[in-house]
């Protein structure tokens, strides 16, 4: 188990784009990410974990067509919003809606898998309108002053294109970028 001190970022590579985490339930490491990366507190971070099941806490009124993207896509590039329990965090985002993400990665996995509760707020591990890191050794020399650099098994450059986010209302979805999955 990986034992987070209270107030620690991580960076790591995911499936997409190399990321910044901290604990959901940590305000301090989650604005600590917003102060890192110099990102308007109004741009939502995303929950991410390894397994629909640690995110189902945070996230509510999931219609019956989401289950099918779930089942479909995840593991994957897709970020699925949906509205947002009491245990999503106001620093998180401020708004009444939630990112959730299972990335198909196994250096993300392993993380995930070894950190309580299985789930981190993340963005991408870059400074607002840069682009995200590329490998390990970027994030090493731009980040590692701010961050707890996590050196993954295999360190090939990933593509950094971002994943598909689609917001899952009622009766519809709405695809709010279009990226690495075509839906």
């Amino acid at each position: 188990m990986l034992n987070l001190k209270k107030g620690e970022v991580l960076a790591f590579k995911t499936d997409t784009v190399w990321g910044f985490g901290a604990i959901p339930n940590d305000d301090e490491a989650v604005n600590k990410i917003y102060e890192i990366k110099k990102r308007d507190t109004k741009k939502p971070l995303i929950l991410m974990s390894y397994d629909f099941k640690p995110l189902k806490k945070y996230v509510k009124d999931i219609p019956d067509y989401a289950f099918d993207f779930i089942e479909k896509y995840l593991p994957g590039a897709l970020t699925l919003i949906f509205k947002k329990t009491e245990f999503c965090s106001n620093a998180i985002t401020p708004y009444e809606t939630v990112g959730i993400r299972i990335p198909n990665s196994p250096d993300f996995m392993e993380l995930a898998k070894n950190i309580e509760g299985g789930v981190l707020a993340t963005t991408s591990c870059n400074i607002s309108s840069e682009s995200p890191v590329r490998n390990y050794n970027e994030a090493i020399e731009k980040f590692s002053k701010f961050a707890t650099i996590i050196k993954p098994f295999d360190d090939k450059e990933n593509e950094n294109i971002p994943s598909t986010v689609v917001l899952c209302e009622e009766k519809s979805y709405k695809i709010l970028r279009q990226g690495a999955i075509e839906i």
